[in-house]
């Protein structure tokens, strides 16, 4: 719900939908209508992986009649602290260029192991974007990307920007993150997501 609340909230989103769990369906909607998410308008049912699920949520789109030339932003559902700038940026940024990827540079040193445990070498982190979410595309750009991809064999990639760049040729414009913008995956981000919740920001800081 604090994630939908970040497109609901935005005047530049005209409608939201969801790619939810086999047989969710019912509670989602029943979230959404406690809490006043009035631009939910279609639940989608997911995939086995987040390629497919996103692939089942565009071509739902499709089908429901958005148009070749709308907007899409495929955001993490597990990414509630999403601002109103990020999404205003990728919207601009999209319209501008016809791609827009949401990523901060990588900070700190990045190492290369294959075992998860030893490693012999490092990658110069100057070049490093750390993707999140959204990403934003036209609707008929991001459909001919997996039809695209399913026609090379390309099944499990594990983002949209993965997708286009395993694709090759796309030039992908980055829109500035941001370090609040976490992907809540274990018990720990949960305690870093409530702690940002709960804090406040000093007035001394700019």
């Amino acid at each position: 719900i604090h994630t939908l609340k970040c497109f609901q909230e935005h005047p530049d989103i005209d409608i939201i939908s969801v790619v939810c769990l086999s047989g969710w369906e019912t509670v989602l909607q029943s979230y959404a209508n406690q809490f006043m998410v009035t631009k939910l308008k279609y639940i989608f049912e997911g995939g086995e992986t987040g390629q497919q699920s996103i692939r089942n949520g565009i071509y739902g789109l499709k089908e429901v009649g958005c148009k070749n030339n709308d907007l899409v932003l495929i955001h993490d559902g597990v990414r509630p602290l999403l601002s109103q700038e990020i999404i205003s940026s990728n919207i601009a940024t999209c319209k501008r260029y016809g791609y827009a990827i949401t990523g901060i540079q990588c900070k700190e040193a990045i190492l290369e192991s294959e075992d998860g445990f030893t490693s012999v070498s490092s990658i110069p982190r100057d070049t490093l974007i750390r993707t999140q979410t959204p990403q934003t595309f036209r609707l008929s750009n991001i459909i001919k990307a997996h039809e695209e991809a399913k026609e090379r064999g390309i099944n499990n990639s594990v983002a949209s920007c993965t997708l286009v760049a395993e694709l090759g040729g796309r030039e992908m414009h980055i829109v500035p993150g941001s370090e609040k913008n976490i992907k809540v995956t274990t018990v720990e981000d949960l305690e870093i997501l409530r702690a940002l919740m709960h804090t406040d920001k000093d007035t001394w800081l700019k």
